[in-house]
């Protein structure tokens, strides 16, 4: 409907991550799941219901999106043409989160929405995929029952971070820009290892300290899986992020997550959150490429969450009761 042009962020993102994905021959159509609609029944896991009935105004919606003219528009539409897509990517993340622990990883292309908690959306985000995923994991999957957050998106993940304040078997890493949004001092208290970046934070600086605290993290604390928040908005140039990182950066950043897991043999959720330019989707597409050329993917045991038949009929058999999303 246009919308997208009064919002930064680049709705097209996702399908051009795997249209590269696809160009270089890494994933066909038989490698990729399709995601399902996170159904009430399924937010409730973790949302209440007050908050899910705010999500019926339209102006609450055009609040979170940060898109005014939403406010306008009959809910309907809202639901269909805003939050369905947004419902969609949840339920992406919470199946990625199952695919994750039975194949020892799982990239949902989206999802991320690490500024919304259980009862309050913002930042662009109207669904906590974040602490759905997790808490349908310690809820309904054997021998799972410690997480570890990494989000190294640019903002705060204050979202997951009021879910999880007094969960002890949560740990969250967080490294963000300190001068950006959401500045939620409260939120903070719930994570583990704080990393506060400053305007204009370039690769060396970075990747230095993320190598560092992503092994102290996973050293400090044991968990069953890793939700790996991996947002763009580091980039060099972001509107909204105002870190310096190059492209280059971002691949090994991703790299240094996954080999730090993947060498402990903890299975690892991403989810690519925030990224507000059009060539995201490329270093997005380049970093899951560096990742499987490094033999830090099973290509046999490849999952992108978002399209299928035959691999979605696999999951479903796979994630037999473990959420509605898997029944329907």
């Amino acid at each position: 409907m246009g919308l997208e042009k009064l919002h930064p962020f680049d709705a097209g993102k996702w399908g051009k991550v795997i249209n590269f994905l696809k160009e270089e021959k890494l994933i066909t159509d038989d490698l990729i799941v399709q995601a399902r609609e996170a159904t009430d029944e399924d937010l409730l896991v973790v949302h209440t219901r007050r908050y899910l009935n705010k999500l019926k105004w339209s102006f609450v919606v055009a609040t979170i999106t940060e898109i005014p003219p939403v406010a306008f528009l009959p809910n309907f539409v809202v639901q269909r043409k805003v939050l369905r897509p947004l419902r969609t990517q949840t339920g992406g993340t919470i199946m990625a989160g199952k695919l994750a622990v039975d194949r020892g990883w799982a990239i949902n292309v989206g999802g991320g929405f690490h500024h919304c908690s259980s009862d309050k959306g913002g930042g662009f985000c109207a669904y906590a995929d974040i602490t759905l995923a997790i808490k349908f994991l310690f809820e309904r999957v054997q021998g799972v029952s410690r997480a570890t957050i990494i989000d190294l998106d640019a903002h705060q993940g204050n979202g997951h971070e009021r879910d999880f304040m007094d969960d002890p078997r949560v740990y969250i890493m967080d490294a963000y820009n300190r001068y950006i949004y959401p500045g939620d001092g409260f939120a903070k208290c719930a994570i583990k290892r704080k990393v506060e970046l400053e305007w204009g934070t370039e690769d060396t600086e970075y990747l230095q300290k993320v190598h560092s605290h992503v092994e102290g993290a996973l050293n400090e604390f044991k968990p069953d899986i890793v939700v790996y928040n991996a947002g763009t908005d580091i980039l060099d140039g972001d509107p909204l992020g105002g870190l310096a990182i190059s492209p280059q950066g971002i691949v090994k950043r991703d790299e240094v997550v996954f080999r730090a897991a993947r060498s402990r043999g903890v299975p690892v959720l991403m989810v690519t959150s925030g990224g507000y330019q059009k060539r995201t989707a490329r270093i997005i597409a380049d970093s899951i490429l560096n990742l499987h050329s490094l033999g830090l993917l099973d290509r046999e045991q490849a999952t992108c969450v978002l399209g299928s038949p035959s691999l979605d009929q696999m999951v479903r058999d796979s994630a037999k009761d473990f959420s509605n999303l898997s029944l329907q």
